[in-house]
């Protein structure tokens, strides 16, 4: 229905030097590579507006080189402006050998652009057994330290960025069965709706949510899940959506504020908008193409949460197919515009609201 929003998509795959493959061609290699990172790998990449799974594919990739993240012989961490003050830093801490044997890691956090010459220096002779992790936040398409990395055959650009619905009903699956839970759909409807954001919120409202249940293993209702998950609704995503939509202009715009207050990145904003409006475009599609409103609804992925059922076809009564897809139009630029530096984000986003819950 709506385009994966990871960057190195199949739609794009990218020419590695000497027109070797990539080593993360697509979104659908990159959970295979975390787990288990290819050894040709030497330096990692890890960058996206999503900090919670950044540092969980951190986490993650880490341990398969050391066993505890803390260990002062075997790990090193260094900032950027580190490798600036001292070009030779990272040669040096990369091709240290581990005092208590084994390979050592080597993390660097708040990369940037101005660190992508020692990192290009470093791949020319990096180190066979010990391995580089860079920390990076939002870097977009002409960003020369993320074109590095897509492009070196010893390197790989790992990109985290905001899950939708349907990812993080996967996560809420998952962890409940873990604990010996299963979900009622209505339930996972409801928090995939009110956790998405951030990868970390995520699972830390899923494990509130276990705590709540007990530990005695059983099915998840609904009503389980907004009792122990109720706070992560008060300012939610679908409140906003709803808000703007519905022509409610001030609530959408206090809502709005209330996630920025909350921490919730500007682009998760602009990209659960996106998400509700490409719905309505797939549905009226449907519609345009003889299925009823109702079959149209069903085949939505996830599901409209019940309670919501009603406001979406008022929706769809107040929005057309050719409006909605302007307003994707209109959403993707301001998108693009987030990534350019200097841009006042959260302005832009707020008149875009405001704009939109007038129509």
């Amino acid at each position: 229905m709506a385009d994966s929003p990871y960057p190195l998509s199949a739609k794009r795959t990218i020419a590695a030097k000497n027109s070797k493959t990539p080593l993360v061609r697509g979104w659908k290699d990159i959970e295979p590579f975390v787990k288990s990172p290819q050894k040709a790998a030497r330096a990692i990449l890890v960058y996206g507006p999503d900090n919670g799974l950044m540092k969980e594919r951190v986490r993650t990739m880490g341990k398969t080189i050391v066993a505890d993240l803390h260990d002062p012989f075997n790990v090193t961490v260094l900032d950027a402006d580190d490798l600036i003050a001292d070009t030779a830093r990272l040669a040096d801490e990369a091709r240290a050998m581990s005092m208590m044997g084994g390979a050592r890691l080597i993390r660097i956090e708040n990369g940037a652009d101005k660190i992508a010459p020692i990192l290009r220096d470093y791949l020319e002779d990096p180190s066979a057994d010990n391995l580089v992790i860079i920390e990076a936040g939002e870097l977009g398409p002409r960003s020369a330290l993320r074109g590095l990395f897509e492009k070196s055959k010893n390197a790989a650009a790992v990109p985290c960025y905001v899950e939708d619905e349907r990812g993080i009903s996967t996560i809420i699956r998952q962890m409940l069965s873990e604990s010996g839970y299963t979900a009622q759909g209505d339930a996972v409807t409801w928090l995939a709706a009110n956790i998405a954001g951030d990868r970390a919120r995520a699972r830390s409202e899923i494990e509130k949510l276990i705590l709540y249940m007990g530990g005695s293993g059983g099915t998840v209702m609904l009503a389980d899940a907004q009792a122990a998950c109720g706070e992560a609704g008060t300012a939610d995503f679908d409140e906003l959506v709803y808000a703007v939509a519905g022509a409610r202009r001030e609530a959408a715009l206090s809502t709005f504020n209330k996630l920025i207050e909350e921490g919730i990145p500007a682009v998760t904003i602009l990209r659960t908008l996106q998400n509700h409006f490409r719905k309505l475009h797939y549905t009226q599609c449907a519609i345009e193409q003889g299925a009823s409103v109702e079959s149209a609804m069903k085949a939505l992925q996830p599901p409209i949460f019940f309670k919501l059922e009603q406001p979406f076809k008022a929706q769809l009564q107040r929005w057309n197919k050719p409006r909605l897809q302007t307003v994707l139009g209109r959403l993707a630029d301001l998108e693009a515009q987030t990534k350019r530096s200097g841009t006042p984000v959260d302005t832009l986003c707020a008149q875009a609201i405001l704009s939109l819950s007038a129509a």
